[in-house]
């Protein structure tokens, strides 16, 4: 794989002994190192040590495996969601929802995820596919639905928009999107989505 736009720097550029919260920082920021520039199969905690410049057993006294190093570091290293400052409309807070999901899925951990869900075996990509709905799918279903009760309430969102299917249809749409047609979901695409599926879905 070619060398990754995210560097350890930081990390190697690290005086002294590094010791607890700090030195945890230097390897899980190593992981996502290794993984964005070798990938899950070629990922060793020898190499990881290396780039958190530290030893091998730094590594297991704190995780057991490569798969719960990785776990953490990607855990860790999604961005939250947050909360939707109030637009004044259903489409922007839509809007604004979808550029924040599209951030959090082409960060460095949010690229990561989905490029070790395609290389690692049955047994490890259960575990990574929960990461993608407690860290993705999970916060965005929560926020599409306090954006759709705040419509309701503002009078832009008919009162009978509560079906649960619809909080799934821009994680869906952007997922599948994102797999399957490779999209990278730029404005243009979000608003478009936004204006001809999800306003006339829920539009008073």
């Amino acid at each position: 794989m070619t060398a990754s736009r995210w560097s350890s720097e930081a990390v190697a550029a690290a005086p002294g002994r590094r010791r607890g919260p700090e030195l945890e920082r230097a390897i899980l920021d190593a992981a996502l190192e290794q993984l964005s520039t070798v990938g899950w199969n070629s990922l060793t905690m020898e190499g990881v040590a290396a780039g958190a410049q530290t030893g091998k057993a730094a590594l297991y006294r704190r995780w057991p495996s490569k798969a719960e190093l990785v776990a953490d570091a990607l855990r860790t290293g999604l961005p939250p969601l947050g909360r939707i400052e109030d637009a004044g409309s259903i489409r922007e807070d839509l809007y604004a929802l979808c550029v924040r999901m599209r951030d959090v899925m082409y960060s460095r951990a949010g690229q990561a995820l989905r490029a070790v869900l395609h290389e690692c075996d049955h047994i490890h990509a259960d575990r990574f596919r929960v990461l993608i709905w407690s860290g993705l799918h999970e916060p965005a279903h929560r926020l599409i639905g306090e954006l759709v009760r705040r419509g309701i309430d503002r009078g832009d969102v008919r009162a009978d928009a509560t079906d649960p299917l619809l909080v799934d249809v821009i994680p869906a749409m952007m997922m599948y999107r994102t797999k399957v047609c490779e999209s990278e979901w730029g404005e243009s695409e979000i608003a478009a989505m936004i204006d001809g599926v999800m306003v006339p879905l829920l539009r008073a």
